[in-house]
C-alpha cells in the first residue's frame, strides 16, 4: 500500500531529537549544548526548544553545571524490560499526562494490516472514552481517528479500505458519498487537526492529529461529550502541540 508524502507537522524535528539522544549517552559525565550542536550539526538556537522538550519528557536531564545527561525515560527504554513493555509504559504515562492537560480522553490509533486499531488510550471518571457503538474498523469514514488515518493513505489505499468497510450512515452528519469524503480528506491541511462533529456518534465530538514515525500510519486523538464541544478546538490545538513526545516514543 503506497503512502502519501510525509507531511510537515509540528513534530517534524523528531529526527533531530534522535540525533541528540544518540549523542548524550556517549558522554557519561554530561555534555553541553554547544558540544551537542557540534556533534549533531544542529545550531544551538534550534537545540534550546528541543532540549526543553526532551527534559520535560524525561529523556535527558540538566545537571548543576548546565551539562546534559540521560534521563529516566531513556534509561527505562534500555532496562531489563522488553522494548515493547517499556514503550507501552512510556506512552501510557504520556497519554495520562495529556488527558489531564486537555481534559479529555485521549487515544493512539494505528493503521495495521489494513485495519483501524486503537492501540492505547487514557480515560477517567471525568474524561470518559467514546462509546464504541459501531466497530471503529467499520467507521473510518465517520470518526476523527479513521479520517485522520485515511488522509495518510493514497487513493488506492483508501479505496481498498472502503471496499472492505462500506460507507454507512451512522448519524445525520455522516458523510456517505465517497467522492465528497475523498475531497474533504484531500483538502485537509496536514498541520490542522481532523474533526468529528457528531459524525460517528450523537453526543460526542472528537479531534485527531497524524503521528508520522517512519512509514507507520498513526494518529493521536481526543474525544469530548457534546456539552464540552466549545473546548474542542483549543483542546485539539493542545493535542497538536503535544504530539512530538508521542512521535518520539514511537520512533525510538
Amino acid at each position: 500500500m503506497a503512502l502519501k508524502p510525509e507531511p510537515t507537522a509540528p513534530f517534524h524535528s523528531v529526527q533531530y531529537a534522535l540525533r541528540v539522544l544518540e549523542t548524550v549517552p556517549r558522554h557519561g559525565g554530561g555534555v553541553t549544548d554547544v558540544q551537542i550542536a557540534r556533534e549533531t550539526g544542529l545550531p544551538v538556537a534550534h537545540l534550546s526548544s528541543l532540549l526543553l522538550m526532551l527534559r520535560r519528557e524525561g529523556y535527558v536531564e540538566q545537571v548543576s553545571d548546565g551539562a546534559y545527561v540521560i534521563g529516566d525515560s531513556l534509561v527505562l527504554l534500555g532496562s531489563g524490560m522488553t522494548r515493547r513493555e517499556a514503550l507501552e509504559l512510556k506512552l501510557q504515562e504520556t497519554l495520562t499526562e495529556l488527558r489531564d492537560s486537555v481534559g479529555a480522553a485521549v487515544y493512539i490509533s494505528r493503521y495495521i494490516d489494513g485495519e483501524v486499531k486503537i492501540t492505547q488510550f487514557a480515560d477517567g471518571p471525568r474524561t470518559p472514552k467514546v462509546n464504541e457503538w459501531v466497530d471503529f474498523r467499520s467507521a473510518a469514514h465517520a470518526s476523527a481517528v479513521g479520517k485522520c488515518l485515511l488522509t495518510q493513505l493514497d487513493q488506492n489505499g483508501r479505496r481498498d479500505h472502503l471496499s472492505r468497510h462500506k460507507i454507512a450512515r451512522l448519524t445525520s452528519r455522516t458523510i456517505t458519498n465517497e467522492k465528497v469524503l475523498f475531497s474533504k480528506l484531500d483538502s485537509q491541511p496536514p498541520t490542522v487537526p481532523v474533526l468529528d462533529l457528531q459524525e460517528y456518534a450523537v453526543g460526542t465530538v472528537c479531534a485527531a492529529v497524524p503521528l508520522t514515525a517512519g512509514s507507520a500510519v498513526g494518529c493521536l486523538a481526543l474525544s469530548l461529550p457534546i456539552e464540552h464541544a466549545h473546548r474542542l478546538r483549543s483542546a485539539a490545538d493542545t493535542l497538536n502541540r503535544r504530539a512530538a513526545p508521542v512521535v518520539l516514543s514511537l520512533a525510538i
